[in-house]
């Protein structure tokens, strides 16, 4: 695992904190990523995909987790992409994608399958003839408005 960035977990609010730059080649690296991106918001018209040159990029709002209460400008970009397909996930510009977690499924090594997965149900597929994933912070952080949460058992009985 790559990294340019120190992550403390005891950082104090709105401490300054260097931008996340991150690098994932193999399954354990992606969960990092898909740890620090958890809760990112994004729409569809923020997913790129590239044919020509083989990629896929994302840009997305990132809850920092490591910054206590921020939120940051992210991008993702995955290299050596050999197709893309989503399942469920809404068209229109106006709508928010959040992100749940990533997942690499193997296949003929070195490649397989990146699974982004959403709240709602919806997935992108991304079928690379390597795992290349590289995740870089874009902006400054600004006070996130509300804090993601996340029930255990789910919701409550009404």
């Amino acid at each position: 695992m790559s990294t340019e960035a120190t992550i403390a977990d005891d950082t104090p609010k709105g401490a300054d904190v260097e931008p996340l730059r991150l690098l994932a080649e193999d399954a354990d690296d992606l969960h990092i990523i898909s740890a620090a991106l958890q809760d990112a918001i994004m729409r569809p018209v923020d997913i790129v995909w590239e044919p020509s040159w083989r990629r896929v990029t994302l840009q997305l709002s990132r809850f920092c987790w490591e910054c206590g209460g921020t939120r940051v400008m992210s991008a993702m970009q995955f290299g050596d992409v050999i197709a893309v397909k989503s399942r469920r996930l809404p068209r229109g510009p106006e709508h928010a994608l959040e992100l749940l977690a990533m997942d690499f499924e193997p296949g003929e090594a070195p490649g397989g399958r990146v699974t982004l997965m959403f709240a709602g149900g919806g997935d992108l597929r991304i079928d690379v003839e390597c795992l290349d994933a590289v995740l870089t912070d874009l902006s400054e952080r600004w006070p996130a408005r509300v804090a993601p949460t996340h029930l255990a058992d789910g919701p409550e009985p009404a």
